[in-house]
């Protein structure tokens, strides 16, 4: 194994899915965490989600040779200026944010002598909390490792064989471009299910309950996404505002040609459309990043 102790900060869905991973692929790493929310510590000891649940996030980090903060993006930094006295020299520092320079900036900066790798496992729930995490979550997806330039190859490579072992495929990336790319994957489409739920409340001539009541599968899974945790969504636009503020305005565009085209009676050209993003979705089943059976695998 690349690391022989890993701390853990944070420790809801994704750290404590981190820490459950870890215990069954690799056991031989001992794991530590510590989360700021006492009610949160308490649980993942329950659940064993880390080999031991700290007090302080300096005694989580004492002598961990990997680090990785699994917080939302604007906290960070005070996360990583909590454990820096305590941290080992040598220890590789790393996370899981949703948005990468904002957050490699941030823990660079509280940690100006520690080398720091951002790594972003696309993966999730819109559960949130230390019940929220499990082992499998990381299997046959993607996490996006964007290493500061002139990195050590070999120290790379031992981050990216941990996330091999817990079920992730690996794939290295400029921040920038990271950003760029999840502004428009990721981050867009929560906006959008935010907005459309939002605007479903506030429309004065439908009751909440025919909303809910008559809800297609459509607006169904808007719902879900929009039910992901507040605090780690408006961090996630916030700091990655600028990427996020320009797919917005490609996305504005698009969807006024749409409009148009609605209003004019243009069916060839609506056609056109659906018929290329349908493509879109074959793609993403073929390449086993989502579930082709009737109503995305549910049950009733």
């Amino acid at each position: 194994m690349p690391f022989r102790k890993v701390a853990i900060i944070g420790l809801g869905l994704q750290g404590g899915s981190i820490g459950l991973a870890l215990r069954e692929h690799a056991p031989a790493i001992a794991t530590t965490g510590y989360d700021h929310n006492p009610d949160t510590r308490a649980r993942a000891a329950e659940r064993g989600l880390v080999g031991h649940v700290a007090d302080t996030a300096a005694e989580a980090v004492t002598d961990a040779d990997l680090v990785i903060f699994c917080v939302p993006p604007m906290a960070m930094g005070d996360a990583a200026r909590e454990c820096a006295e305590a941290l080992s020299p040598d220890a590789l520092i790393s996370d899981v944010g949703s948005s990468k320079v904002t957050v490699a900036r941030a823990l660079g900066e509280a940690l100006p002598r520690h080398l720091v790798i951002p790594a972003h496992p696309v993966a999730g729930t819109e559960n949130s909390g230390p019940d929220a995490g499990f082992a499998s979550l990381f299997q046959g997806r993607w996490c996006i490792i964007t290493p500061p330039e002139d990195t050590d190859a070999a120290k790379v490579e031992r981050l990216s064989t941990l996330w091999q072992a817990i079920g992730a495929k690996v794939e290295i990336m400029d921040a920038a471009h990271h950003d760029l790319v999840l502004a428009i994957t990721s981050h867009l489409p929560h906006l959008i299910a935010y907005t459309i739920v939002g605007t479903a409340d506030d429309l004065q001539e439908v009751t909440q309950s025919e909303v809910i009541k008559y809800s297609a599968g459509g607006f169904r899974d808007f719902t879900r996404i929009a039910a992901s945790d507040p605090t780690m969504w408006r961090d996630v636009f916030l700091s990655n505002r600028d990427a996020v503020l320009a797919m917005l305005q490609v996305f504005t565009e698009d969807l006024t040609e749409l409009q148009k085209a609605i209003r004019l009676g243009d069916g060839e050209k609506l056609f056109d459309h659906f018929t290329r993003t349908r493509a879109i979705r074959r793609s993403i089943i073929e390449q086993g990043q989502d579930d082709a059976t009737p109503n995305f695998g549910r049950q009733g």
